[in-house]
């Protein structure tokens, strides 16, 4: 069951209550979070973080005044402890439970002969366990992890009746256990899945180059509209932080159309007036043509009108971006040290999609930009697994920006310098509102730059092809090419009766 997640308020019964996790991503995901008195299972595999989700939510119970209680099958004190001091926590009211074989049972006279190891083992780890909760009477457990119990179990049968005992008694106890499952039994053993309340699976991949990416995925929670799919995570130190998948459809508003100029009349004007709130623009053309220049422009007269823009730059250093720009009458310094322009450098091998949502999700909502730039898919695009996967998520981004009335500026790079064989290593054209293609030509043994507008929903602009340069310390904007014949090809026909080209408008 997974759609878009409800409000809380609409899911509890009048005799359930909310269990925060302590990771506020995870907890919406979940619609709230746990629903309480109810076991729940966590699998993943070594490595994928979940002792660090069991200790973030026994902690939060901590912080609520609540008994908690930790049981270790495989884990020793000494090792959870060095788990928390690696994010800065401190156990302090957090009970644990060793239930590790000791080093005893290497002795041979302390071997059973008579009964099998797990007749009595089991038994003996079952009778701890009940007297501690009988005496602790814990709010939150976490058993940690089921694979030691399944090994002590010695079949399925015993196995699954254990957990369902253990289930009753908890549930009876008013408690909400996590049982955590390291995955390394032989084979996907769905016994607990079918048995637990809610089933959340951790996965890490390794790519073949950059950091591992985490994700996560709510397999199953009865009776509970939950977010589905997969959500990025990451483990830092102070924990989890979970990136739920933006769903555009739970942020929709009231738009407006109001028009957001660059601060260049000739630009405006091809345009048809400039920007507007809520619409996407890809900036397309070849390397150097201008393409982040021209971002740069529409940043920087939205901080002269007293609005914010954040640029998320993957292609290029913030300090050079800044020197760059400046040399066109565009000096971001001012608007950036003033907090107007927000300049995030993006490493594609560092950091996952659903990380690079969550920190522009939290420029709209915090900083209420007005106009976001991502520059460019080229590196987007090598932060996603494959180009499948960016147009989908790339589609939602833009409608949730589109609902939030954010312009967005979408920069990309075209393969190739000249020539009609040139194209972008994923085409999002078909997404964004307007699109402004840049183009080199080459006239007279000097290459030439056009700009041009080829589409644009929903309003007007002009269909003329101009000349376009950066010289003489600003963006300057010529009259038509009326004169040739093929400038979008790079290789165009002069038609007209003068030899020289318009030159630039300089106003």
């Amino acid at each position: 069951m997974s759609t878009v997640p409800a409000s809380p308020a609409h899911e509890l019964k009048s005799d359930t209550r909310l269990v925060r996790t302590g990771i506020g991503g995870l907890d919406d995901v979940m619609s709230g979070g746990l629903r309480g008195n109810r076991l729940y299972l966590v699998e993943g595999i070594p490595g994928s973080g979940k002792t660090t989700l069991a200790l973030q939510f026994l902690l939060e119970g901590v912080a609520a005044k609540e008994s908690v209680l930790y049981i270790s099958l495989s884990e020793t004190r000494e090792e959870i402890e060095e788990v928390a001091e690696s994010h800065g926590w401190s156990l302090e009211g957090v009970t644990i439970r060793e239930l590790i074989p000791s080093e005893n049972t290497l002795n041979p006279e302390e071997q059973y002969t008579m009964f099998h190891p797990a007749d009595v083992e089991l038994s003996e780890t079952t009778k701890t366990i009940l007297q501690d909760v009988e005496r602790l009477k814990p709010v939150r457990v976490v058993f940690d992890s089921l694979s030691e119990l399944r090994l002590l179990a010695g079949n399925a049968l015993r196995y699954r009746r254990q957990i369902l005992a253990l289930k009753q008694f908890f549930v009876g106890r008013q408690c909400t256990v996590i049982l955590l499952d390291d995955l390394t039994s032989e084979g996907r053993d769905l016994q607990v899945q079918s048995i637990a309340h809610g089933v959340l699976l951790l996965e890490q991949l390794n790519p073949e180059y950059g950091a591992e990416r985490r994700r996560l995925r709510m397999i199953k929670f009865r009776g509970v509209k939950f977010r589905g799919g997969y959500h990025d995570y990451t483990i830092d130190r102070g924990g989890l932080n979970v990136f739920p998948r933006l769903v555009a459809a739970e942020h929709r508003q009231e738009k407006t159309l109001a028009q957001l100029s660059s601060g260049l009349a000739p630009l405006d004007a091809l345009l048809g007036g400039g920007i507007e709130r809520g619409t996407s623009t890809m900036i397309v053309g070849p390397p150097g043509t201008g393409k982040s220049t021209i971002a740069a422009q529409f940043a920087y007269a939205a901080a002269l009108r007293g609005e914010k823009s954040a640029l998320f730059v993957f292609d290029e250093s913030r300090n050079t971006l800044v020197s760059r720009v400046k040399g066109l009458g565009i000096d971001l310094a001012g608007p950036i040290e003033a907090g107007m322009i927000l300049i995030q450098q993006v490493d594609p091998a560092e950091l996952s999609p659903g990380e690079l949502t969550h920190a522009i999700r939290r420029v709209v909502d915090e900083e209420q930009v007005s106009i976001v730039v991502i520059d460019s898919l080229n590196g987007y695009l090598a932060a996603m697994p494959s180009e499948r996967y960016l147009v989908v998520q790339l589609h939602e981004m833009l409608n949730y920006l589109g609902q939030k009335n954010v312009a967005t500026l979408l920069i990309g790079a075209h393969q190739g310098l000249i020539g009609m064989q040139m194209n972008t290593p994923v085409d999002a054209s078909y997404l964004a509102d307007a699109v402004l293609l840049l183009r080199y030509f080459e006239y007279r043994g000097e290459i030439q730059q056009a700009i041009s507008v080829v589409k644009k929903r929903g309003g007007h602009h002009e269909r003329t092809i101009r000349e376009f340069s950066m010289s003489a310390g600003r963006i300057r904007i010529g009259e038509p090419l009326r004169e040739f014949r093929g400038v979008l090809s790079g290789i165009p026909s002069y038609e007209g009766s003068s030899e020289t080209l318009q030159k630039a408008d300089p106003k």
